[in-house]
């Protein structure tokens, strides 16, 4: 295969120790402290917690391989990486979606980071929030999501060693420090053994297909495939880099601290407020964790701790979502980076307003209406939600493994793998291509007619 590989000077990571944190970072985010425990607690504790963790090592690794190998591989953003290795312009708008998945969900997703910004700042000087209040607030909710969208600007000009690599190296370790301290908190209050029980002991009855599908749906989210943002991020990988050794500890470390996130919410949960119904939903971290860490000696730090964990997990995520459309800015439109990452990130502040104001009732934003094979989202945030953060994200993983399965010949992606890995063959490498050909699409095919409520009970977006 004929590879157009890419100008001297567009950045790499300095170690795969850096990349290993700064792709970490970009998988680690909210979905896994906020989302994964409450999808944890509607989908019977243990027994999605298991799903989830075979999920990850059966359809989101390897997914994770096929798009860091796509982008070292080709050299180049998500769109240059399809075009670069020969496809044509069907599968160049498998690139065309991570770039637009990335802007359009860093507008919506930089809202919840702007409340745990403000959750920051209450938790430690202990003012009392009403939840639905602050979110119904916008002299409250805009400036802080401008503010945190701001923060990831001045990273990602910064560029790939000196911003991105830089950051991660600091905010990923201070990130695993804080969870552990929570958890180990949490695990050890008076009455949280039956939190843990809940949590950690399986109940193989309430494994059901929705289950599966919900689990399925969280690793694709949380493992940040289908965005773009491992293509870009292996781009940026040094020839010589083990790209087997790294998506390992990315997945094994986005895997722990999701499981993290449930421990330090269940336990407290249960020794704290023992009639609060763990299947909270999304409010779970920023209306039901607030009360716990009142009730927990030394509440307000912990809960000011808590919050910056969110605020960190957001920001290691978001960083890789605006380098995703700069890096396409700088690949094929020439643009230096500080006008891609101010044009880009201005753009989003633009359109973060929107949902931010869907909160209000009242608002036009709040009550607009889509309906899709019966599936019904309403606000623009979920709506938003729905379309860019959950099908389009299936929707690209779905064509990536078709692209690099059946459109090319896939042993040039194994290949790719291999360099580096020198234990990427025989049977590692016999599976790995036997998954991205025949297991992944099929698996990724049964969870977008899911979404789409073919099967009759239509899943919640991302």
């Amino acid at each position: 295969m004929a590879i157009k590989t890419d100008a001297p000077g567009r950045g790499q990571f300095g170690s795969s120790f850096g990349f290993i944190m700064a792709a970490a970072g970009s998988a680690v985010g909210l979905g896994n402290i906020w989302r994964f425990p409450y999808l944890t607690g509607q989908n019977g504790g243990g027994a999605f917690v298991f799903v989830y963790v075979l999920c990850v090592l059966l359809i989101g690794l390897p997914l994770l391989l096929n798009e860091v190998s796509l982008g070292r591989l080709s050299g180049k953003n998500p769109i240059g990486a399809i075009r670069g290795t020969g496809g044509n312009k069907f599968w160049q708008l498998a690139g065309v979606l991570c770039v637009l998945v990335c802007f359009f969900v860093l507008s919506y997703y930089s809202v919840i980071a702007g409340w745990t910004l403000g959750y920051i700042f209450t938790e430690v000087i202990n003012i009392p929030v009403d939840f639905e209040e602050f979110q119904e607030t916008p002299m409250y909710i805009i400036p802080l999501t401008f503010a945190f969208i701001l923060m990831t600007i001045g990273i990602v000009l910064g560029g790939i060693s000196g911003g991105i690599e830089k950051a991660a190296k600091f905010l990923m370790p201070l990130l695993l420090i804080i969870v552990v301290f929570i958890a180990g908190r949490s695990v050890t209050l008076e009455g949280a053994s039956a939190g843990i029980e809940y949590y950690l002991n399986p109940d193989f009855s309430k494994i059901n297909s929705k289950v599966v599908l919900q689990a399925l749906g969280q690793a694709f989210f949380s493992m940040s495939v289908g965005w773009g943002l491992m293509i870009t991020f292996g781009s940026y990988l040094p020839k010589n880099g083990n790209i087997v050794a790294s998506s390992g500890w990315i997945a094994g470390m986005d895997t722990a601290v999701a499981l993290m996130g449930g421990l330090m919410v269940f336990p407290a949960l249960f020794a704290l407020l023992p009639g609060k119904d763990p299947a909270a939903g999304p409010a779970l971290v920023f209306d039901v964790l607030p009360r716990v860490f009142d009730a927990m000696p030394g509440g307000n730090i912990i809960g000011g701790l808590f919050f910056l964990l969110l605020m960190v997990a957001a920001l290691t995520s978001t960083i890789s979502m605006l380098e995703v459309p700069v890096s396409y800015l700088i690949d094929d439109r020439k643009w230096s980076r500080k006008k891609a990452a101010w044009i880009v990130g201005i753009a989003a502040m633009a359109l973060s307003i929107p949902s931010a104001m869907s909160s209000i009732e009242g608002s036009i934003f709040n009550s607009m209406s889509i309906s899709f094979l019966g599936n019904t989202k309403i606000g623009f945030f979920d709506i938003m939600d729905f379309t860019f953060g959950t099908v389009a994200v299936v929707v690209i993983c779905l064509m990536l493994s078709l692209y690099t399965g059946w459109a090319k010949k896939i042993g040039d992606f194994a290949n790719e793998i291999a360099l580096g890995a020198p234990g990427f063959k025989g049977f590692a490498r016999t599976t790995w291509i036997f998954f991205i050909k025949w297991v992944c699409p099929v698996v990724i095919a049964l969870v977008l007619l899911d979404l789409l409520g073919v099967f009759g009970t239509p899943q919640e977006g991302g």
